[in-house]
């Protein structure tokens, strides 16, 4: 009878205590070509512990009322195939797997804006996209994995079309039994009307925390507050657990002041600034016990040939970044 208290008062401390682990997560950019298991190693090098899947599809224009998915002409990590030999290779590291359906729009142009001009267009783009996420979350249930994303960045969709979401959601769960999100942008994350249908709130987090050039953490950390106040009212009204379904920032000047921006321009390579920013973002929300985690963006399969010291984009591939996210992943484990 003793030795069950014991035993009772130890499960009732981790209980109490201990955390749900996090999603140390990335996100693994489809491969133009067939991988195999020696790209999957620098994922596990760096110690994350999820993977995000993003097979796409491809609109036209915002107006376009269809969705092209799962061609020849498209990559082959992101066509259904491709999809499912990443899972299967991610899963034999014993890395988990969240399945992202992606939209792209033709010259990137950004999806929130997505309207389409009738009713009838309205509905050819629902069966479209109903057609395009439930192959996925066929795929997902059939590789047994572990949290399905419904959407990202479709602000405008979602929200003139709320009735539409609901029954959307419904046919994902008649098909899919894992976990749901939806990953909404950073400045309309408040507006999804769906959230208390899902398993996790979906932010991509660039939000805006800083205007300096080469921000401190401490300037970084103070930049949260407003934003995280808001998440936290949220959280606490829809009772859910936040997840960044992306997060991160460029190595370059200037990162925190609007880290969405992705244009093309070379140089004001700023390592430092990148370093502080992940750093900022992970003291302010990794030992929350309402966050679940997030997907760093991202993340290549040809490790040795991307990113570098010289590189200002998102990756941290071969930057001082990688070490960083290495050992707050590694931490978090213990």
């Amino acid at each position: 009878m003793k030795r069950f208290f014991v035993l009772l008062i130890c499960l009732i401390c981790t209980s109490c205590s201990g955390q749900q682990p996090k999603i140390n997560g990335v996100s693994f950019v489809g491969s133009p070509k067939e991988i195999n298991e020696t790209h999957i190693d620098p994922v596990v090098k760096v110690n994350a512990n999820w993977a995000a899947v993003m097979p796409f599809g491809f609109v036209k224009n915002l107006k376009e009322p269809s969705v092209v998915f799962n061609i020849e002409r498209q990559w082959w990590g992101e066509r259904a195939d491709g999809a499912k030999r990443t899972i299967e290779l991610l899963n034999q590291k014993g890395i988990k797997v969240m399945m992202k359906p992606q939209i792209w729009v033709w010259r990137g142009e950004f999806t929130g804006n997505i309207n389409m001009d009738s009713e009838q267009n309205w509905q050819t783009f629902e069966k479209s996209y109903e057609d395009f996420i439930l192959l996925y979350a066929q795929l997902a249930q059939e590789m047994k994995v572990p949290i399905l994303c419904i959407g990202t960045e479709l602000h405008t969709f979602v929200q003139k079309r709320s009735d539409y979401w609901s029954r959307l959601i419904k046919k994902i769960r008649s098909v899919y039994k894992g976990k749901l999100t939806y990953a909404e942008n950073w400045d309309q994350f408040g507006k999804a009307p769906f959230w208390d249908q899902l398993d996790y709130i979906g932010i991509d987090a660039y939000f805006p925390v800083s205007d300096s050039k080469t921000p401190t953490l401490e300037e970084l950390r103070e930049g949260w507050q407003i934003h995280k106040t808001k998440i936290v009212a949220l959280q606490r009204i829809i009772g859910k657990p936040i997840l960044f379904t992306e997060y991160g920032y460029r190595s370059v000047h200037y990162t925190g002041k609007e880290p969405w921006d992705s244009n093309r321009i070379n140089g004001n390579v700023d390592l430092k600034a990148q370093t502080n920013a992940l750093t900022a973002l992970y003291q302010e929300f990794w030992d929350e016990p309402w966050f679940a985690g997030g997907f760093l963006w991202k993340w290549y399969h040809n490790h040795d040939k991307v990113g570098g010291e010289e590189n200002n984009r998102f990756t941290i591939q071969n930057k001082p970044s990688e070490k960083l996210i290495q050992s707050l992943y590694k931490d978090d484990e213990n």
